[in-house]
Order: structure tokens, then C-alpha cells, then sequence
């Protein structure tokens, strides 16, 4: 009998964008795999590639007691059907809940992939101490591996006491196929493209890059665009609406394209790739731009400094800042030279820091670790 890996994530496009390869490894590899997630739409597409699809009604940024609930009881159910070999959660929603209801079915072998810290751990508040406490409840055993993608997530993790150090791992990212994302020198344009390639969200930074791009259009209008792809209406509550966002629009030099099913040409077609998070686990998308070869600015924050060596590959600018950003972009405008040796460095980068490949083996090497625990 072939093994058993359950993957638990909060949706399942999330899952397709970042964990994906790593079930499609498992099922050649010769395990079942089976994906516990809310359906917003994939559950064909993961089905035809092989995967037994679950719905699960997770709640994405809501903290409904009774959907909580229905939530955790739905995945106690699964598991004790299922009774898988491993449990791997992903997203700070699927650990949590993940890691109980593996806890209430006896099974020690849960691997934990926290990308990001998540604000209802940093911020102070009612729901963010409950929170806390269900990360207790859920983290702390001597049998959990747990995933981060930065070492300042990990330094914050030790200082909870959630775990040991020999229990705690770093893999940067969730990994890119280089062969995909392949380097791609510019090609030229009239003007230069200024690629946000993000949802479009107040903690990504998109109010400061909307600033900047004011701060630099008495001088650079008609000379660059700032292209926006991501989607708009999120249920994040930093998302602004799509009215919000048609109201920033600047013809020809602030351009939204909307959400993009295949994000490779859009890189191919940009200059410079900008993201001014707030925070992040390790962006995907930085990592993706550095896999085609562009220069980034982005700021110096967990996550997004990991994707940015300065003055090498890009710039790294102060948090929620617009003159900063504004003067980083404006070199790399000024500077053809820099583009392309920045470009060059980041590929450089991507194919050392950030292979699927590697991610893959770090991940299976975790496997046959907390396989050597008794159920």
C-alpha cells in the first residue's frame, strides 16, 4: 500500500501557486496525495493532476468562533478517515488547525510550513492573544517540524519557545523552476516598465509605490509606466476596493492589468520589479523576478530583504516610505548599466538561493525525519 501525505492549506489557489510541485514530487515518488483546502475553483485542475481534493471551510481572515469550529471538526473527520503517513500545513490557518486535528487523531508526523509571521501574532489585541494560545496548543509537543522562510521568523518562533532548535528549519521560499522561468534580457521599449507584481493591498506597499510614482512624474511622465498586476477586491482588510484603485490610475504611466494566470511574460516584458511590503515570509514573486533576470527595490523587511543583496541585485528601502522609493527606482531609471548587472546578479541569486529543486530535497529530507516517529 502506497503511502499517505495529506496537505492542509487554508485555499487551495495557494496551494497550486506555491506547494504544487512538491505534491506532484510525492506522487511520483509513489505516496497518495491528498489536499484538504477551501475550493475557490481548483479542485478540477488538482484532480486531474492526481490529488484527492477535500473541501474544507476555511474562513481566510474572519475569526468566526462557530466556523472555527466547523472548520477543525471537518479536518478531525478527514484525518481519522484518511489516516495519513504525513500531515503537511501550510499558512498560519491551515498549522493551526492542522496541527489540533492531527494532535486529536494521535498522528506525530505533522510538518509545519509557517510562511510569515501573520499579524494576528505580532498585533496586540483579544483575538491575537486566543490566537496565541491556539498556536500552543497546536505547536508545542516534542515531534513537530516546522518550515520558515526566513531567519527572522525563526528567531521570532524561538523567542515563543513553540519548539527546539534541532526541530526548526529554514528553506528559502517555496521554490521556482528555473528551467519556467528562464533568464530574459529586456527588451526595449519607449518607455521603461515599472512591474508591481502583487495583490493589490495596503500592506504591500501599494499607497507608497502610488506615491512615489507621483513624486517622479513631473519628470519621468511619458518616459516609464508603472505596470500593477494583481488582483483588486481581495477579503484582506488592507485591500483596496477596485474603485479605489480606478481612481489612481494615470493613463499610460499607471497601468493595472489585473490578476494574470501566467505571470512569466509579464516579467519578461518589465524593467525593474518593485515591492514595498510591509512584511512577508519570502515574496514569490521577487523570487520569480529574480529568476528572469531584473533589478529589484523593494523594502528592508523580513522576506523581502532575503530576495535583495544592495548595491548588487537592487535596492532595499525603509518601510512605508515614498521619497526613498522614489530615489531607489529613479537610480535604476537613470542607470542601463546598473539594470543589467543587477539583472544578471539576481538571476545569479535565484539559481543558488531559490531552485525548486532544492526546496524539493530539504522537504522529503524533513519526511524521513518525522518518519522515524511512532504514531
Amino acid at each position: 500500500m502506497n503511502k499517505k501525505i495529506v496537505y492542509i492549506v487554508n485555499v487551495d489557489w495557494f496551494f497550486v501557486s506555491h506547494r504544487l510541485p512538491l505534491a506532484l514530487h510525492a506522487i511520483k515518488s509513489g505516496y497518495e496525495v491528498y489536499l484538504l483546502t477551501k475550493d475557490t475553483g481548483k479542485r478540477e485542475e488538482l484532480e486531474s493532476l492526481g490529488i484527492h481534493f477535500y473541501d474544507v471551510p476555511f474562513g481566510r481572515t474572519t475569526v468566526n468562533p462557530f466556523e472555527e469550529i466547523k472548520c477543525l471538526w471537518r479536518l478531525w473527520k478527514l484525518l481519522k478517515t484518511i489516516q495519513p503517513d504525513i500531515i503537511h500545513n501550510v499558512t498560519w490557518k491551515g498549522c493551526l488547525w492542522g496541527g489540533i486535528a492531527a494532535k486529536m487523531t494521535g498522528n506525530k508526523h505533522v510538518v509545519n510550513a509557517l510562511s510569515g509571521l501573520g499579524s494576528v501574532f505580532i498585533n496586540k489585541g483579544v483575538v491575537n492573544r486566543i490566537m496565541g494560545y491556539l498556536a500552543k496548543v497546536s505547536f508545542k509537543d516534542d515531534y513537530s517540524a516546522f518550515i520558515f522562510q526566513n531567519p527572522d521568523d525563526v528567531k521570532w518562533f524561538k523567542s515563543q519557545g513553540y519548539a527546539t532548535d534541532d526541530r526548526i528549519y529554514l528553506i528559502k521560499g517555496s521554490g521556482i523552476d528555473l528551467k519556467i522561468y528562464a533568464f530574459k534580457e529586456p527588451e526595449k521599449h519607449d518607455k521603461l516598465k515599472i512591474l508591481f507584481p502583487a495583490r493589490m493591498l495596503r500592506d504591500k506597499g501599494l499607497c507608497e509605490l502610488i506615491e512615489a510614482m507621483k513624486l517622479l512624474r513631473p519628470k519621468y511622465e511619458g518616459k516609464i509606466e508603472l505596470i500593477l498586476a494583481g488582483s483588486c477586491g481581495d477579503a484582506n482588510k488592507t485591500a483596496v476596493t477596485e474603485e479605489e484603485l480606478k481612481s489612481l490610475l494615470v493613463d499610460g504611466y499607471i497601468t493595472w492589468i489585473g490578476n494574470q494566470a501566467q505571470m512569466y511574460p509579464i516579467y519578461v516584458d518589465s524593467d525593474i520589479v518593485v515591492l514595498p511590503s510591509y512584511r512577508e515570509g519570502l515574496p514569490k514573486s521577487l523570487i520569480e523576478a529574480c529568476a528572469v533576470g531584473r533589478p529589484i527595490v523593494t523594502t528592508d523587511v523580513p522576506g523581502c530583504r532575503e530576495c535583495v543583496d544592495e548595491g548588487v541585485n537592487g535596492y532595499l528601502v525603509p518601510v512605508k516610505t515614498s521619497q526613498e522609493l522614489a530615489d531607489a527606482i529613479e537610480k535604476l531609471i537613470n542607470s542601463p548599466k546598473d539594470r543589467k548587472a543587477f539583472g544578471l546578479a539576481s538571476r545569479k541569486k535565484a539559481e543558488s538561493d531559490f531552485s525548486i529543486e532544492n526546496v524539493i530535497n530539504n522537504t522529503f529530507d524533513i519526511y524521513k525525519k518525522i518518519s522515524d516517529y511512532s504514531r
